[in-house]
């Protein structure tokens, strides 16, 4: 994967190469990580270096990165699985192998979203919905039938109390309520599928992910 493209930045285009990442990155990308993620996302849960060596060498046409003036600026990363393995009440450590993606299946018909970050100073330039539409021409170049994710859904918890994860969702989507990623996914062309819960550690979600799709429209 290598495409070019601007983006604008405080109203400047900035060239932006989208690619494949390799070991070099490694450093970089942990730092990408480290500032998208900020407590009290567990620290635990960013990439560490023998995660990285695991994407680049099992499903390097699923290690995808950003980079806008010599800097990695975001990253995007997935593995292909037979979801006749999983279900739709999977957890994110049970379908990603934990973040290493030894679990990889070549003959699976889904690629599934391991993760998908992006610096603070450049989530207003498009980039993040860039990267997933770098990934949808993945999914249409290898012949797969769809794209798949567990979307986090951090505006949960100022409503949990009152509202069931559904029924968040249920709001995210009329347009009443507006959701980080869960809105975010959906203006990239994602489709909510379920609500799993004790999808991966997550105050901010209260452990609940939206399971979101894109079917490959050539399938």
């Amino acid at each position: 994967m290598h495409k070019e493209l601007y983006l604008y930045v405080e109203g400047k285009p900035r060239k932006t190469v989208i690619r494949n990442y390799d070991q070099q990155d490694f450093e970089a990308l942990i730092d990408v990580q480290r500032a998208s993620f900020p407590p009290p996302f567990p620290e635990e849960l960013l990439w560490s270096k023998e995660q990285l060596l695991e994407h680049v060498t099992r499903f390097p046409e699923g290690a995808l990165c950003a980079e806008a003036d010599g800097r990695i600026i975001g990253s995007m990363t997935g593995l292909i699985v037979s979801m006749g393995d999983y279900g739709d009440a999977h957890s994110w450590e049970s379908i990603t192998g934990n973040g290493f993606i030894r679990n990889h299946n070549p003959a699976g018909e889904t690629l599934y979203v391991v993760d998908i970050c992006v610096i603070p100073e450049y989530r207003k330039s498009g980039i993040g919905k860039w990267l997933m539409q770098a990934m949808y021409d993945t999914v249409v170049y290898l012949g797969l039938d769809r794209l798949l994710g567990g979307g986090r859904m951090p505006g949960y918890e100022a409503y949990a109390d009152e509202l069931s994860a559904e029924q968040y969702l249920d709001k995210v989507v009329m347009g009443e309520l507006k959701d980080p990623v869960i809105s975010f996914l959906l203006r990239c062309g994602r489709m909510p599928v379920t609500v799993a819960h004790q999808y991966l550690e997550d105050e901010q979600s209260r452990n609940c992910a939206v399971i979101m799709e894109w079917r490959n429209p050539f399938k």
